[in-house]
């Protein structure tokens, strides 16, 4: 049956009207659809993260590298431990003479440059545990340096050498030589007290003349002459 054309506009409406909550429906469900998708990767991201946000809190500070002392000793000193430029600071790290006693290293030698490598990085880990990076403000930065230095073994102390005895000048104060004396055989004998341009001026010669009429017996220097060597005067 043909339908009056009032109701077939009231058909073509509640058709519209259908065809649009149709739309509606589906366009939330897509949207539902995305929320809880986009939710389940954060939640993932986040269950992923968290193991490792809590294993970098319960991470200590770590110490710096055991090479750090050489790459700081190579931008101080271009590597060199026993260096001595004469401008105030010793060895590889640059120590001054003061800092080096403050810290223990005068028990290993006097200056930094007299020691072992190390000998100065066992008292560099006590300056940097006292003073932190920033006692070397610039090479350390250079170096990368950070936290704590690296732990040290405490190195043997070297036996410091015994200075020699100086070769006696007077002939008072003798002494043993290592070449056997030469006594001579000329007209004066050497008494404790003597010097040669004493003994010279006592005889009215310069003291040049008596060193060359007596150098096979004094030697190479004037200045030693020992008690019992006969001179000609």
């Amino acid at each position: 049956m043909p339908f009056p054309k009032g109701d077939m506009r009231a058909t073509r409406s509640d058709r519209t009207t259908s065809e649009a909550g149709t739309t509606i429906s589906a366009s939330r469900t897509r949207s539902t659809r995305g929320t809880r998708r986009n939710a389940a990767v954060v939640t993932g991201a986040a269950a992923l993260l968290t193991p490792l946000a809590l294993l970098a809190a319960a991470a200590p500070a770590g110490a710096a590298d055991s090479g750090v002392w050489d790459r700081i000793a190579q931008c101080e000193s271009g590597g060199d431990w026993a260096i001595n430029t004469g401008n105030g600071y010793y060895g590889g790290l640059q120590f001054a003479a003061s800092t080096w006693e403050a810290y223990g290293g005068t028990a290993y030698a006097a200056t930094a440059d007299g020691a072992s490598r190390e000998q100065q990085i066992a008292v560099a880990t006590k300056v940097q545990a006292a003073q932190g990076w920033g006692a070397w403000p610039h090479c350390s930065v250079q170096a990368g340096a950070s936290g704590g230095a690296p732990a040290v073994a405490e190195p043997e102390q070297q036996e410091q050498p015994r200075p020699q005895p100086r070769a006696e000048q007077r002939a008072d104060r003798g002494g043993e030589q290592r070449q056997p004396v030469k006594r001579g055989d000329g007209n004066y004998t050497v008494r404790p007290g003597d010097t040669l341009s004493r003994i010279a001026a006592a005889h009215g010669t310069p003291w040049r003349e008596v060193y060359e009429a007596n150098r096979d017996v004094i030697g190479a220097d004037p200045d030693v002459i020992l008690p019992g060597q006969r001179l000609h005067v």
